[in-house]
């Protein structure tokens, strides 16, 4: 490449890093997500890690290492337990905080500490009651879920936790709610009882119906104002609401994103990303401001990868809608120009279009992004493994949003498989043909050659397959540079 970009995922391709929360401490930027496992059956059956950007740099992102083993909780100490979605705060001591859920077979919320925002944190405690009970396993307490955490202006201390149910059919069958309370400044014992929140599924007239909060909550303060981000019962979108103050009033603002790409109330209203839960939270970055969300992998979800998007926040206080791109916290398009991993893919749907991302919704109708080997860890060994797009069959989309094409003379793609026909190339899913890449049988990674004619501009680039057979894409090139035969 010319120079040094960022995709979508922005981690490396072998990681998976889901339930992204970002802050920037200091002059970086840290990511702080559970962590699947490649080909996991569980959700976030690894350890905590951490990754950091200078926010002046967001291509370069530093593996920080393991933060916190779930092994460290008192609670979780023979390993058969899931450290779930957490969150991390720096407190007025100076120390950082990390507030977590283990999966749900323990219903209160952990915390572990550390001196430095990406160390090795020790555990701290439960939080819990003045009498030392455990808050979310007490008679009467709502389930504890998905924590996050903000030390408003005036160094109050507000702990956000909760889920609701996500169909009429759950509604009332466990003690589930949006709740919010305050700490004390040791940053474990409740000052303030937890406190009904957000509405969820069941909670008539309330102006979030059919985008009731399910799950993952995430504060910000901007301008004044508060905006919780959060799952809703749709489980693809992360929505928002805004209030006058932290602890209530809070009024449904929107979707932010939907990581199947679906806006509701246009002809953009089908998925054409497979879909499963989301979670996520903005953050300003130098200036702009970020989502941070998470898609699915490998007909799972259990295989999460962290994405990312620019957004703006009006002056109204409101946040339109994105859509999801390849190039996410890229400044800018990417060059219509090299070499691009087929994993950066934004929009993926066969001639069924996108489904729930599970081998019995999936089967092997659909088209999806998984990897060469088994989960890796970074230094395990010289070369990591490569993600691909598999499963391509006649009628499979492969989207990629967006490139600054000033001239492209041909396209490679690096394919494998059965698959004979055409790859057709468009600048949308619906587009006129801007050229095509014929394609024949190989079973080695093979390269395959097209010439296109492009407008000068910004552009998406979509492979649309016709033909028999599946194939295998690892990457595709852009030559600005004439077909040699």
């Amino acid at each position: 490449m010319k120079k040094l970009q960022v995709f979508n995922p922005y981690l490396p391709a072998y990681e998976y890093i889901p339930d992204g929360e970002p802050h920037v401490f200091g002059d970086r930027i840290y990511i702080f997500g559970s962590h699947d496992r490649f080909d996991g059956e569980k959700f976030c059956l690894n350890d905590y890690i951490c990754y950091s950007a200078p926010i002046m740099d967001l291509t370069e992102w530093k593996y920080e290492g393991v933060i916190y083993k779930k092994t460290q909780d008192p609670r979780m100490s023979d390993g058969t337990h899931e450290l779930w979605a957490p969150d991390v705060v720096q407190g007025k001591d100076g120390r950082y905080y990390l507030y977590y859920c283990p999966d749900d077979s323990i219903l209160s919320i952990g915390v572990a500490v550390c001196d430095t925002p990406a160390g090795k944190y020790e555990f701290l405690g439960v939080v819990k009651d003045k009498e030392g009970r455990y808050i979310g396993e007490r008679e009467g307490d709502t389930i504890q879920f998905d924590p996050g955490v903000f030390v408003d202006d005036d160094g109050t201390i507000y702990l956000y936790s909760g889920n609701g149910p996500r169909v009429p059919e759950d509604i009332g069958k466990e003690p589930k709610a949006s709740v919010i309370m305050t700490l004390e400044d040791d940053m474990v014992t409740v000052k303030r009882e937890p406190q009904k929140l957000l509405p969820v599924l069941g909670d008539e007239g309330s102006g979030f119906e059919g985008h009731e909060l399910f799950e993952a909550s995430s504060i910000r303060k901007i301008h004044g104002l508060y905006y919780l981000v959060y799952s809703s019962v749709n489980l693809h979108e992360l929505c928002y609401a805004v209030s006058d103050r932290p602890d209530g009033g809070f009024q449904y603002g929107g979707v932010i994103i939907s990581h199947c790409d679906i806006f509701e109330g246009t002809n953009r209203n089908k998925p054409i990303y497979c879909f499963g839960n989301n979670h996520g939270g903005i953050e300003c970055i130098n200036g702009e401001w970020y989502i941070f969300y998470h898609r699915q992998t490998n007909r799972t979800v259990f295989s999460r990868q962290g994405c990312a998007e620019k957004i703006r926040i009006l002056e109204d206080g409101s946040i339109p809608q994105v859509e999801v791109t390849s190039c996410g916290l890229n400044q800018e398009p990417l060059l219509g120009i090299g070499t691009y991993p087929a994993g950066i893919v934004c929009n993926l749907y066969g001639d069924k279009g996108a489904t729930f991302s599970h081998p019995m919704a999936m089967g092997m109708e659909y088209p999806y992004v998984t990897q060469e080997g088994q989960d890796y860890e970074p230094g395990e060994s010289d070369v990591p493994p490569r993600q691909y797009i598999t499963n391509g069959k006649n009628g499979m989309v492969a989207g990629y949003k967006y490139f600054q094409v000033d001239e492209i003379a041909y396209v490679s793609v690096k394919i494998r498989g059965t698959a004979s026909g055409k790859l057709i190339v468009r600048t949308s899913p619906h587009g006129e043909s801007v050229g095509y890449i014929p394609l024949e049988p190989c079973v080695e990674w093979k390269d395959f050659y097209g010439e296109i004619q492009f407008f000068k501009g910004i552009h998406g680039i979509f492979f649309c397959y016709e033909g028999t057979g599946v194939l295998d894409l690892l990457e595709f090139t852009l030559h600005e540079n004439e077909m040699v035969d």
